[in-house]
């Protein structure tokens, strides 16, 4: 049963362009095998990345159904802290255009005091070089730092978002699609392109169409110059659009297959969805043309001179000749509304949000709303998280935290206020997962096992210490709202508020053991806690609550959501 509920008691609206979202709560069908308080910590960890204190009372007072259809409805929920929080990062507004020439500046100094030292015989490395440049160049100094400034800004604005925005759901879909569409921040210029991916194409389509967030991607400077596609042009087989520029305009390019072969097994069919290297091929065809010019514009431009105009065959479909940008918006139209899309995208969602092995008529269920709707992803994820699957005993705390998860969660428990430097997500990295920090193109794994060997699981441990010994700026028990109460009570006393705050209630024997002994067998009392100003850590003896509170972040049932 679908009913729209926008009633008075729900979060007022936050303002937005066109009509907001209608709220439509679905009322369960099937009875849930999770308990009532259960449920609340599902949402709450599944939907958003963990409860902040006072948020499970809100949300059982809300209704769990109620919460999930506001969640899904973000533009419903007023967000002005997040708001506030993001207008204070500076690199975050600016036009991709001004910060390529900013770093361009910046490079410029260097390669021109290389060029002049190299002239004078001087051997002194780059690395002198530029230490030479920021000691003598004030300016110089101040544009480098704001230079690194630019991939900092956005890093640290996202874990900000996750922590502090009232918009959780929002957030997760966007960390999710990030992944999904990764780029790599490590690959030249992609640095610069990075806060225009997450602010432009990204966040804006993350529970919109799949076929308009495809379509954003494929445009987004970030992914035409990570998997090369700006460089992708007509081989000289096949005729172009503009024959008379061809020569020249192609210079040394030639068919680039990358982005063509990820757009296929990564983004959209999956590596089993019936597509073949001639389809690879085809594909490729079909999008030469998509191009940028990352020094001028970097913004998305169709070039005819370099596009291939012969027909192509893609996935059985024609595409006669001479069209020009025509052919790249249909192969991702073809691809957009493919049934193995469908099934591929319904299964990574369900991989995120119920379980690692998540059960196949829930897939089939999720992909069927996606043919349905057009590619809704609201209406997707609305399918998976009002399921009995994702109420079900055996999704419950089955999903391992990635570090971003776990980094964002343990700040969000204690009540931090956002970190709006660098050194809590430089933490996530230390974890194992930077931000925007995965090479290849298929992303961070949604899947537990890749985050639990055994120097994971001490990391993990550490970080919790090392919050609970206040390294982080803006995370100190001396502000979390249970600390007053508790300084003075009993070990068995802090021990139950800690369970009850951190894990729902529910713990086992072992981590209640741990908890109140303070003897974790996995690491040593004298633990080296993790500290963002000196990465290999430091030792710390740890006492009271702020011990139960850091051993309780190590813990399985920490680290599950």
């Amino acid at each position: 049963l679908l009913t729209a509920a926008c009633s008075t008691s729900a979060p007022r609206t936050a303002s937005s362009a066109g009509a907001p979202t209608p709220v439509i709560v679905v009322s369960p069908t099937e009875p849930r095998e999770q308990t009532a308080d259960q449920q609340v910590q599902q949402v709450l960890n599944r939907l958003g990345f963990g409860p902040r204190p006072g948020d499970v009372a809100k949300v059982r007072a809300m209704g769990v159904d109620q919460w999930i259809a506001l969640q899904l409805a973000p533009d419903r929920i007023e967000d002005s802290a997040a708001d506030r929080i993001v207008a204070s990062y500076e690199m975050l507004a600016r036009p991709t255009v001004e910060l390529v020439a900013m770093y361009d500046q910046g490079q410029l100094a260097i390669r021109q005091q290389q060029k002049q030292q190299a002239q004078q015989g001087d051997s002194n490395s780059k690395k002198n070089i530029r230490a030479e440049l920021l000691q003598n160049n004030p300016q110089l100094r101040d544009q480098l730092r704001q230079n690194q400034r630019i991939l900092g800004d956005v890093q640290s604005a996202k874990l900000a978002r996750a922590v502090i925005s009232d918009r959780q759901l929002q957030e997760v879909m966007t960390d999710f699609w990030e992944n999904h569409f990764t780029v790599f921040a490590g690959k030249g210029l992609d640095r610069i392109f990075i806060p225009a991916y997450d602010r432009d194409v990204i966040r804006p389509n993350a529970l919109g169409k799949f076929r308009d967030l495809l379509g954003a991607v494929a445009k987004s400077p970030a992914m035409l110059f990570y998997l090369d596609q700006w460089q992708s042009a007509a081989d000289s087989a096949h005729p172009t659009l503009v024959a008379a520029r061809r020569q020249a305009a192609r210079g040394k390019r030639g068919l680039n297959e990358n982005y063509a072969r990820e757009l296929m097994e990564l983004h959209t069919l999956g590596v089993d969805g019936g597509y073949t290297q001639r389809d690879i091929i085809e594909v490729a065809r079909a999008l030469t043309g998509w191009t940028m010019n990352p020094r001028v514009a970097a913004e998305f431009v169709f070039r005819p001179e370099i596009h291939d105009a012969g027909q192509k065959v893609v996935l059985g479909h024609v595409l006669p000749a001479g069209r020009g940008i025509a052919d790249g918006e249909a192969v991702l139209d073809i691809v957009a509304r493919h049934p193995a899309t469908a099934h591929f995208i319904a299964l990574k969602l369900a991989t995120r949000f119920v379980s690692d092995a998540p059960p196949p008529a829930l897939v089939a269920r999720a992909a069927q709303t996606f043919l349905e709707t057009g590619g809704d992803i609201r209406e997707v994820v609305r399918t998976i998280v009002t399921s009995p699957e994702f109420f079900s005993r055996g999704a419950y705390r089955s999903k391992v935290k990635s570090p971003f998860e776990l980094v964002a969660s343990a700040l969000r428990a204690v009540g931090a206020q956002p970190d709006t430097t660098m050194r809590s997500a430089q933490i996530v990295g230390f974890l194992g997962a930077p931000i925007f920090g995965h090479q290849a193109p298929n992303g961070w794994p949604e899947t537990g096992e890749a985050w639990m060997n055994s120097g994971a699981i001490l990391n993990r441990i550490n970080f919790g210490l090392g919050l609970a010994a206040g390294h982080f700026p803006g995370a100190s028990l001396a502000q979390w709202s249970e600390t007053e109460l508790l300084e003075n009570a009993t070990r068995d006393q802090q021990v139950d508020a800690v369970v009850l705050a951190f894990f729902g209630g529910q713990a086992s024997p072992d981590s209640r053991q741990i908890l109140k002994s303070g003897e974790n067998p996995l690491a040593a009392k004298r633990a080296a806690t993790v500290n963002p100003d000196n990465a290999k850590g430091q030792q710390v003896q740890l006492h009271g609550l702020a011990e139960v509170v850091g051993l309780a972040i190590g813990a399985p049932e920490f680290q599950r959501r």
